[in-house]
């Protein structure tokens, strides 16, 4: 069990890029049209900003925000699927005999977003990428819990996912929209989450559990759970 406050938070999907926006989305949640809108990272130099895929451009839209003035921030970056658009094009020059972009490699790899991210605000704090599975999310408040526990005043946690090409439809089938959640993360015991081990069914959810918690902030709901194997999460907010 590990306690912690949610301080601010952050999140972005296509035309959903405001609190009152996902407090009306929260409320009464739908499928988003299929669309390539990106966010807005005009904050980031024009030549990095022509290098990011659009996951990229999430995760610094919802992290740069909560970021602002602190220094020594560590970061947990959390994705199950990855860059998956970069991923199908390599896969695609390769199946065709094309040479391979080093650019498109590089930045197709599960850790590019910490390490863009480290050179773009010259930050050296830990940081750590995570490929988890159904309860990614969990996993990555572990591990910010255990930085929080090692003494950082706050930690950001980033859990983003893209939409996969339809190549990847029989495969990938947890991402109804492209989406991104920033938590900013300090000391405290507004929020407890435990685990507990059962024989259990994947939660059968129609939203990503990021997207649920979320729902539980705004609906100001004291609590959610999810199951993903043999784990049960259970998320408690103080009342």
């Amino acid at each position: 069990m590990i306690n912690f406050n949610i301080a601010q938070w952050r999140a972005w999907a296509p035309g959903l890029d405001s609190v009152d926006a996902w407090r009306a989305w929260c409320h009464a949640p739908a499928l988003l049209a299929q669309s390539d809108a990106a966010p807005d990272v005009s904050f980031l130099p024009a030549m990095q900003r022509r290098r990011l895929g659009r996951l990229a451009r999430m995760a610094f839209s919802v992290g740069w925000p909560l970021a602002e003035g602190l220094r020594d921030l560590p970061l947990v970056f959390v994705s199950r699927h990855g860059e998956t658009p970069r991923t199908l094009d390599i896969l695609s020059d390769l199946a065709t005999d094309q040479p391979l972009s080093p650019t498109q490699f590089s930045l197709s790899v599960h850790n590019a977003v910490i390490g863009l991210w480290s050179i773009l605000r010259n930050e050296t704090s830990e940081m750590t990428a995570l490929a988890a599975a159904g309860d990614g999310l969990e996993h990555g408040m572990l591990e910010a819990a255990a930085l929080l526990n090692e003494g950082a005043p706050a930690v950001l946690l980033v859990i983003t996912e893209e939409q996969p090409p339809g190549a990847y439809a029989r495969w990938i089938n947890d991402v109804p929209f492209p989406y991104a959640l920033g938590l900013l993360l300090t000391p405290g015991d507004e929020w407890q989450l435990a685990l507990h081990t059962a024989t259990v069914q994947p939660s059968e959810t129609q939203w990503p559990h990021a997207l649920n918690l979320l729902r539980t902030l705004l609906t100001e709901q004291e609590a959610c759970q999810h199951a993903w194997k043999n784990r049960v999460w259970n998320w408690q907010r103080k009342p």
